[in-house]
């Protein structure tokens, strides 16, 4: 019998499932310490938990029998996922649970913000009867411009046709036949900002999205743009979107998040008129809360009764002969995905990865989803060995596992090909005894370098004296190069640079090295 401890009033509707399985046995409690916490659970095999209870080390500690911590919930900063995975308990949480709320929410607000609806209500509760002020706009025909088409985003374009609109898309990981699938024209975000009457996005916050849009964006919009926030604060530049509005560029915009909650007193949306703003409500619905306790219900059963499950937050159980041979492997696996991630700009559509050497002889698919974790995880918020490859299926790309046995350089390789509808991307490492992690080629020229730090990638043109030219324009900006390394396959042909810096290249900077003639792309890459 599997005993599991509720926490935090998660409705009962929610885990019903629970209450109902034969071989589980439930306990709800609230409101307790610590303290309580540590001296109950080693009674029991899942504990479920909302935002209020933390989850601690100490806890996890001392829960013999955990197996499983479910939060009925996206977010697990309540929860110490280094101390579970250092036990071996699995974390799940329930991320689809709220994508209607969510996707509804965002109407609201497109809505509100088109028909000026809460200010209009202020204003007829105050005794004014004003009609002339309150003219909108309809979103029949109106261009809706989604930045991030994952599930809220997709389900957002969905309803966005039944309402006339002209739907454009902006996600890296959608191929055009998905977005044709869906009535979406895919677009580049700034392109998306010139066209869009309105503006929403659903991406998660990365460091690739936070500004993802800014003053560069909001001049070029539309007069009249509108823009709406019911994903993550810190996407849209909050002051660049105040000073948008204040120049008659943007006519409105309904925030539900912001990129410090709660807002403080001054905060500049709380006392514009053409500002709607909601405290964070996106799930907050009765379905919601229910759907989520749902959903982690099921993956608790599945994980105590050793079910294959799908929305674990940390790492899977590994046997532990695999485990040693591919341990060693794992950090450079999930760098070369990182690198290739940041060198393509447009849709995956396959990932192709192939071992040779020793690692031939155990099952590699642990490795593999490190690889495509590091791939992932600039555009998608939350993701982890665990999920990756769900992820991966669910934005159908497709994933390619080779083993050869022909005779190698190295005794051991792994080499990643990315590839898109225009363009294709491979990278190769492998470990070198008294040396580590290293790189040893990019697309098809061979080179040498610890995969580590800030990188300069730099595809150029084989002649005299670009390396000077490279490395006197970094040293002007006070940019000092730690390493360098160039593959070329012919004299006077393409070549490839690789500079390891020792900190962050300016937009300034890069722009300078792009101008220079020889050079054909420049990258920063962080690893």
């Amino acid at each position: 019998m599997f005993k599991v401890l509720v926490m935090d009033g998660i409705s009962d509707m929610g885990i019903q499932l629970l209450y109902d399985a034969p071989d589980v046995e439930v306990d709800k409690k609230v409101g307790l310490s610590e303290d309580e916490l540590v001296a109950i659970i080693p009674n029991y095999d899942a504990i479920l938990v909302r935002s209020a209870t933390k989850v601690t080390e100490r806890i996890m500690s001392a829960g013999s029998r955990l197996k499983v911590v479910g939060r009925a919930g996206v977010g697990v900063d309540n929860i110490d996922l280094e101390g579970a995975t250092k036990r071996g308990i699995v974390v799940i949480n329930a991320p689809d649970g709220n994508t209607i709320a969510t996707c509804e929410l965002t109407f609201a607000m497109m809505m509100s913000t088109a028909r000026m609806i809460p200010q209009a209500y202020k204003k007829t509760v105050g005794g004014e009867w004003d009609r002339k002020t309150f003219v909108g706009v309809e979103l029949r025909n109106k261009v809706l411009g989604v930045l991030g088409m994952g599930r809220i985003g997709s389900e957002v374009a969905k309803r966005a046709k039944a309402f006339g609109m002209v739907v454009l898309g902006y996600d890296p990981f959608l191929t055009e036949e998905r977005a044709e699938q869906m009535g979406v024209k895919l677009g580049s975000v700034n392109e998306i900002c010139s066209k869009a009457d309105f503006i929403t996005v659903h991406t998660p916050l990365t460091n690739e999205t936070r500004h993802m849009i800014s003053r560069p964006q909001f001049e070029l919009m539309k007069k009249g743009a509108r823009i709406i926030n019911c994903a993550r604060g810190g996407i849209i530049d909050e002051m660049a979107l105040v000073e948008a509005i204040d120049a008659g560029i943007v006519a409105g915009a309904a925030f539900d998040v912001f990129e410090s909650e709660p807002p403080a007193a001054d905060h500049p949306f709380l006392n514009n008129p053409r500002i709607i703003v909601t405290p964070h409500l996106g799930a907050s619905t009765v379905e919601a809360q229910e759907n989520v306790a749902i959903d982690v219900s099921e993956e608790v059963l599945h994980i105590l009764r050793d079910e294959p499950f799908k929305n674990a937050v940390n790492m899977p159980p590994v046997p532990a002969n695999v485990l040693s041979a591919l341990q060693p492997y794992f950090n450079l696996g999930e760098k070369l995905g990182n690198f290739l991630g940041q060198t393509i700009d447009s849709a995956v559509s396959e990932i192709v990865v192939s071992y040779s050497g020793d690692l031939t002889e155990v099952d590699t698919s642990p490795l593999t989803r490190y690889i495509v974790k590091g791939v992932l995880q600039h555009q998608l918020e939350g993701v982890n060995v665990v999920n990756a490859m769900h992820l991966a299926k669910s934005r159908d790309l497709n994933i390619v596992t080779q083993k050869s046995t022909a005779a190698q350089t190295f005794t051991n390789l792994v080499s990643v090909t990315l590839k898109t509808k225009n363009e294709q991307r491979t990278l190769a490492g492998t470990l070198l005894s008294g040396y580590g992690e290293r790189i040893v080629q990019i697309d098809q020229y061979p080179v040498d370098f610890a995969p580590e730090g800030t990188l300069l990638l730099i595809s150029h043109n084989d002649k005299p004296g670009i390396i000077g030219k490279v490395g006197t324009l970094l040293g002007t900006n006070d940019v000092n190069i730690a390493t360098m390394q160039v593959g070329r396959k012919v004299i006077g042909g393409s070549a490839i640079m690789v500079l390891t810096i020792d900190k962050h290249a300016s937009q300034q900077v890069l722009d300078q090295l792009s101008a220079l003639p020889e050079l054909t792309q420049v990258r920063e890459l962080s690893l």
